[in-house]
């Protein structure tokens, strides 16, 4: 089974499957895929993260962590960033750009646990950018969104590449019409005959370099050539009898985790419905994010341990300040974000989680000319704060909001789970998780159910679906309430669910995009 959020690269992994492939195969082809299909929320120059449940040689399953995300170029330093005249870290241009890890996670799955050549997975995506594909719905709209917000500020050379690769007709793609890229094709290529190493220490990092040095960038090919793909252990608590796994810090899962632990503690949840429960769940996101901005950096330079942030007494003294009215923390600013996500199975027990972003939309809007590739903007999470754990260092990791999530119970895996979209994706895996343990709901269920996003202070958006009376009844309580019918930032997932017993997959795909799951 593979769940995603577009046929097309959901079919992609599919087709691995057929041909003998295993889950970490169908996951690389998905991803690669999703790359061409959905340029307005990913790309070969963003960032990946990865849980891998696999089984060995000797029948032994056991889940493992990959975290692709690169670190702030050796030029790129906090002096550099107040010379330019910033008070904090700017979305586009070349500043916010750190080295790209998506095709070191391709690379490094393959490695490791992959069955097929890797050329050959790479394959649908090279034909559906050379050959073309009909651009979906939901991208279209997004697609069009983002030129027009990109057209009165991508006036630098360093962007103007981003118009000639995306809209090379003078406008963004309408739904139904076919798009081609022979620039990314021959990427892709080039990544196919080398194992992605042609980024790092070869012609697409030449490339890179130069046109880096051309239009003012900090990014060098010594910069790419230092960069691998990092094998890390999982990070988990154990919710309603099933443990919750996220990868550790730089990345934003331990937010999730910390909501979970909060409201671990209430053992009256009678329903969605309830504002009790509804009440309760912001709440303990406010406290967790709290932390979260405060503590989560590149775990080197963390001074509070996971261990401390994860613990159960911990927990108890947040939970203790959670009372029946809206409190009013000091928290950063929740914002909505570009990032797929993608979820497989195969036969033999493997399941992969993977996730892929260039952050906000198409990323910085640096497009390297006649490469298709176009560069994220993951260095705006840093801060410019020299006191913050976060704050901006050359050979330094941001804080990361791309999470993968799996759920375990007994040390048997029950599957992959996500929910992309910025700082919306620890609450939407809080939301995912607890529909499932706490109300019951089976996963397509989980992800059709409306969702709340804390956006800050008391301000609570939520979609319609929610009951009138329970977003007066949150009101009340003291929540500023914001009703939403445009859906596209609370949110994207996709969830695997297999049955330890019978081996049968069940799997959910998000409704607020042109998702598809694709069974063999």
């Amino acid at each position: 089974m593979v769940a995603a959020t577009q046929p097309l690269a959901a079919q992609a992994g599919r087709d691995m499957l057929a041909r003998g492939g295993n889950a970490v195969d169908a996951a690389i082809a998905t991803a690669a895929a999703l790359t061409v299909v959905e340029p307005t929320s990913n790309g070969i120059g963003g960032d990946a993260f990865a849980l891998v449940w696999i089984r060995d040689d000797s029948g032994q399953s056991k889940l493992h962590g990959l975290n692709a995300s690169g670190v702030a170029p050796a030029a790129l330093t906090r002096e550099a960033v107040t010379g330019e005249g910033h008070k904090e870290m700017p979305l586009y241009g070349w500043t916010p750009v750190t080295v790209p890890g998506a095709p070191s996670a391709w690379a490094a799955l393959s490695q490791r646990f992959g069955r097929l050549d890797f050329a050959e997975l790479l394959a649908p995506a090279i034909q559906l950018a050379r050959e073309g594909f009909p651009v979906s719905p939901v991208i279209s709209e997004l697609w069009q969104r983002a030129e027009a917000r990109f057209r009165p500020v991508f006036t630098q050379a360093s962007t103007r590449a981003w118009f000639d690769t995306f809209t090379p007709g003078g406008r963004a793609p309408q739904p139904g019409e076919l798009f081609t890229s022979e620039a990314h094709a021959r990427t892709l290529e080039s990544l196919a005959q080398t194992q992605c190493e042609s980024f790092y220490r070869g012609e697409l990092a030449e490339s890179i370099d130069a046109f880096s040095r051309e239009t003012g960038g900090y990014l060098r090919a010594s910069d790419l050539a230092a960069h691998q793909a990092e094998w890390v252990e999982p990070i988990s608590t154990n919710y309603r009898g099933v443990d919750v796994w996220e990868i550790p810090p730089n990345g934003q899962g331990l937010v999730a985790l910390m909501g979970l632990n909060i409201m671990s503690g209430y053992n009256d949840l009678h329903g969605r419905d309830d504002v009790s429960v509804l009440h309760r769940q912001c709440e303990a996101m406010k406290l967790a994010y709290t932390d979260g901005h405060r503590f989560i950096a590149h775990a080197e330079h963390m001074r509070t341990p996971v261990s401390t942030l994860l613990s159960h007494e911990y927990a108890a003294t947040r939970r203790r300040l959670i009372g029946e009215r809206a409190i009013d923390p000091v928290p950063g600013e929740p914002q909505a974000g570009g990032t797929v996500y993608l979820a497989t199975a195969d036969g033999e027990g493997n399941m992969v989680s993977f996730i892929q972003s260039n952050y906000h939309g198409f990323g910085s809007g640096v497009v390297v000319p006649e490469t298709g590739i176009a560069l994220h903007n993951r260095g705006h999470g840093f801060t410019l704060d020299p006191d913050h754990d976060n704050t901006l260092a050359p050979g330094k990791k941001p804080f990361h909001t791309i999470i993968p999530g799996f759920l375990t119970r007994n040390g048997e895996a029950l599957g992959p789970f996500g929910v992309m979209g910025g700082f919306m994706q620890p609450q939407g895996h809080m939301q995912v998780v607890m529909n499932l343990l706490d109300f019951g709901l089976n996963p397509q269920a989980a992800l059709d159910a409306p969702r709340w996003q804390w956006m800050g202070g008391r301000r609570i958006g939520i979609e319609h679906g929610y009951p009138a009376h329970l977003v007066r009844e949150m009101a009340e309580r003291g929540h500023d309430m914001e009703l939403a019918f445009d859906l596209t930032g609370f949110g994207r997932g996709q969830i695997i669910i297999r049955d330890p017993a019978s081996g049968v997959l069940c799997g959910g795909t998000e409704p607020r995009a042109d998702s598809a799951i694709a069974v063999l």
